[in-house]
């Protein structure tokens, strides 16, 4: 958080972050223009050569290597700050899943288990009024199979008139 950056490390990064800013403004895409602008009249002048059509191809090769690196660079330490900020709110939530903390560190087959659990927490909760009236697969497979053995012990006219009490005790519609 220093001002002057001083290792060749921070150098590099602060040189990174002002030339990714500067590449998305309007003033970069209009030199980038002007510049194949400027490729383009010389053409007649070089008679359309191998050497004229080799510049723009070595530039804009050269040019599109290292934003590739520049991007990615901006775009880890991007992530890198969501996860963070995300980390934060999961761990400061009260009722959300701590197993959501850093879960970009687990594997892919990890990722897909989850993912399998929330897929089926949605569809649990697909009729629920309250969009955060679920913080678990495991509660919301719990509160499902209590609907469907209410459900089956009433009518089914009265079914969809079910009233459940939520776990804090309140009221809650199915």
């Amino acid at each position: 958080m220093r001002n002057h950056p001083r290792t060749i490390g921070e150098r590099f990064e602060a040189l990174s972050e002002r030339v990714t800013r500067w590449t998305g403004t309007t003033a970069a895409f209009a030199s980038a223009i002007s510049v194949v602008f400027v490729w383009a009249l010389l053409g007649p002048v070089f008679r359309y050569s191998d050497t004229w059509q080799l510049v723009i191809n070595t530039g804009t090769t050269i040019v599109t290597f290292l934003m590739v690196f520049l991007i990615q660079r901006t775009q880890n330490k991007d992530a890198l700050a969501i996860h963070l900020k995300l980390n934060e709110l999961v761990a400061a939530l009260e009722g959300a899943s701590n197993r959501l903390i850093e879960v970009e560190a687990l594997t892919e087959n990890d990722l897909q288990v989850l993912r399998r659990h929330y897929h089926e927490l949605a569809a649990l909760s697909r009729h629920e009024t309250d969009i955060g009236h679920s913080h678990s697969v495991e509660e919301a497979r719990h509160r499902h199979s209590r609907k469907l053995t209410a459900r089956e012990a009433i009518s089914p006219e009265r079914a969809t008139e079910i009233e459940e009490p939520e776990a804090d005790g309140t009221p809650g519609n199915q």
